[in-house]
């Protein structure tokens, strides 16, 4: 449903209502005592236990009582919020923070589902690294107006057993060879899963000939061109995937769990600290490393935002800025908690926690800056959208 909504021709954001009273201060006493039920995904026990603990760092401090809400899709947060619209449900919604980015963002900006913008009227906004971290305001090439809050950083990254895998396939050309010489030791989830649809997007960045020319929506004119190299690549790809490529794992945390278990020799991640936190945690070997490829791989920020109708904004206000807080940042990154990366910009830290954010162990898995290389752009939204389903047309059960 949420692909539908790109097609929208209706006002972009719903203006932030003005307060009575003005000031952080005001936004701190409206929302003591609220709930706030944020949305977000949560395939993943570690981020929800680090959610729990942002729930119960907002409840000391702010009186906030902050509900996990465990979804596994945002295009069906984005669907729920549309269908309390068209009810004309324009108060006290049932969502008051979601977890986003890319064509979620997009179909929610189009269709005047946010309210904001809010991201100028939080104190940690300051901090954030709007220059050295560009898609800290632009998601997917949409310009975020400050109508989403930047929450963490993420790069694509390749996870693999270097026991098996030494010398690691750089591009999409040599990941087809690998696995033509190794059957049965790859596989990517399925789409619209979002590390098996990062994965298409990776490989089309790699495969077209016309890779700017993602940067702009799709459209009828030249999808077939753009994307003919992508289906060709996956049709001679897929006969070499674990279980024949009949099936896939259905998460991300589902073919980690393969690569732990032996099943296959590589999974993927884009979170660059995940392999080094996991290796921690015993849920890895530890001959487990990542690596990127010649060219880089693709690179966004993710983000929080409120919808247009939230029943608590103030308070989804707060707690969106305590994400941005250099406590919350730095626990974040941490690999034995979470370990993504920053959103902040360390020179407009106070020298005690740059001092801390320093301290922070890299992780052995952890590819440094260098290795990480200039994050590629991700495409246009409306790529993702299409992609996803011509790859289930094409390949789903």
């Amino acid at each position: 449903m949420a692909a539908g909504l790109l097609l929208g021709a209706v006002p972009a954001a719903a203006q932030a209502p003005t307060s009575p009273t003005s000031g952080w201060d005001a936004t701190l006493a409206a929302a003591r005592g609220k709930t706030v039920f944020w949305n977000a995904w949560a395939g993943d026990p570690r981020i929800n236990d680090y959610i729990g603990w942002v729930g119960g760092r907002v409840r000391e401090r702010f009186g906030i009582d902050l509900r996990h809400v465990k979804v596994t899709d945002t295009a069906d947060v984005v669907s729920r919020v549309l269908a309390e619209k068209a009810a004309g449900k324009d108060r006290g919604g049932s969502v008051d923070l979601v977890w986003i980015n890319g064509e979620n963002f997009a179909a929610m900006k189009e269709n005047g589902l946010l309210y904001g913008p809010f991201v100028d009227r939080l104190p940690n906004a300051a901090l954030i690294d709007t220059v050295g971290k560009p898609t800290t305001t632009v998601d997917f090439t949409i310009p975020t107006e400050g109508l989403e809050a930047p929450w963490g950083m993420a790069q694509f990254v390749f996870v693999h057993e270097s026991e098996e895998v030494a010398d690691p396939p750089r591009s999409a050309a040599a990941l087809l060879d690998w696995t033509e010489r190794n059957p049965g030791r790859f596989t990517y989830p399925s789409p619209p899963d979002f590390i098996g649809s990062t994965f298409l997007k990776q490989m089309l960045v790699e495969v077209t000939p016309d890779p700017a020319r993602l940067q702009r929506p799709a459209d009828d004119g030249d999808f077939d061109r753009v994307t003919e190299p992508l289906w060709s690549f996956l049709d001679r790809l897929h006969p070499n995937l674990a279980r024949g490529g009949r099936t896939f794992p259905a998460t991300g945390p589902a073919l980690k769990q393969m690569l732990a278990d032996g099943e296959v020799a590589m999974a993927l991640s884009f979170h660059p600290g995940e392999a080094s936190r996991d290796i921690a945690g015993g849920l890895l070997p530890p001959s487990v490393r990542t690596f990127v490829l010649e060219r880089g791989t693709i690179g966004n920020t993710h983000f929080v935002a409120i919808p247009y109708n939230a029943n608590a904004p103030e308070a989804a206000m707060v707690v969106a800025d305590f994400l941005l807080s250099p406590e919350a940042q730095i626990r974040k990154q941490d690999p034995a908690v979470w370990g993504d990366f920053t959103v902040l910009d360390p020179d407009r830290l106070d020298p005690e926690d740059r001092r801390r954010f320093d301290a922070l162990p890299r992780g052995v898995a952890t590819l440094s800056d260098g290795e990480l290389g200039t994050p590629q752009l991700e495409p246009h939204p409306s790529w993702m959208v299409r992609i996803e389903r011509q790859w289930t047309k094409r390949y789903g059960s």
